[in-house]
This record gives structure tokens, C-alpha cells and sequence, in this order.
């Protein structure tokens, strides 16, 4: 998580909001990281998570990502998560809940539905006061401009 974080405070500094993703192949090595890049590349779909996912299908040299972790510091919100079910993650740990677009246990439960044909192990709540006083100390500079 603490590399998430690191991607989440990269992001922050091309204006993007601090969200980071690691891919852990089966022995605990991060495969992939990445931060939010929506504002870097102008792409509503460059949320950390799935850049991080397809750095990782780079990097293994092919879109299945079974026995490996995704570790993030924000709930995936739907797209991320059906992301990361797609990939067959078979593992997904995060920081903050967001009770706003949360797609893993805030509003639905995407990656342990049912009806798909793969779910994922879910962890929610690792450094969740750290994961989300970042995000809030974003979202509170951009309310107020810059401090000093």
C-alpha cells in the first residue's frame, strides 16, 4: 500500500486526483504501478487502476493476471472493478472506502458478484486513514486555493 500511495502523491502533482495502483505477481513483487493519469493524458478511462493493469498485462506478457494482486488506495469504482474482474485479479486490497462510486463495498459489490464468472478476494480498509486524508487534503486545497 505504501507504494499506492507514493503513485497517489505522483498523480497529485500533474493535477490529478491521488489515487495509486500496484499489481503483485503471486510472490508479493509489484509487477505495475501507476497513479491516476486522466488529467496527464486527457483519458476519462486513466484511472490508476487500470493503468496499472495494463502495465501489468505488459509486463507478464498477457492480459490474465490470476494470482496476482491489485492493491489500491481508493474503492474501485464500477469500471475499475469490472477492470480487475476482466484481468481475473484474484486478489483486490484497498485503503479509503468511497461511499460516492465505491463498486467493491460502498454501493455495489462488483467483484464478488455472483453472477460473473470470476470473483476476487477482497481486503477494504488497509491504511485507510492515511489513503484517505490524501484524497481529503486534495479535494480541501482545490476548495480553498493554494495555502501560505
Amino acid at each position: 500500500m505504501r507504494l499506492a500511495l507514493d503513485q497517489a502523491r505522483l498523480a497529485a502533482t500533474h493535477d490529478d486526483v491521488p489515487v495509486g495502483a500496484v499489481v503483485l505477481d503471486p510472490a508479493g513483487a509489484a509487477v505495475a504501478a501507476a497513479g491516476n493519469e486522466r488529467e496527464l493524458h486527457g483519458d476519462p478511462t486513466a484511472h490508476a487502476e487500470l493503468v496499472a493493469i495494463r502495465r501489468a498485462a505488459a509486463a507478464v506478457g498477457g492480459w490474465r493476471l490470476t494470482d496476482h494482486t491489485l492493491v489500491v488506495t481508493l474503492e474501485p469504482c464500477t469500471m475499475c472493478a469490472g477492470a480487475a474482474v476482466l484481468a481475473r485479479v484474484a486478489r483486490l486490497v484497498f485503503g479509503a472506502y468511497d461511499p460516492k462510486a465505491g463498486a467493491v463495498a460502498s454501493l455495489w459489490d462488483v467483484v464478488r458478484d455472483p453472477r460473473l464468472n470470476h470473483r476476487i478476494d477482497v481486503r477494504g480498509g488497509i491504511l485507510e486513514a492515511e489513503c484517505g486524508e490524501l484524497l481529503r487534503a486534495y479535494f480541501d486545497s482545490r476548495r480553498t486555493g493554494p495555502v501560505g
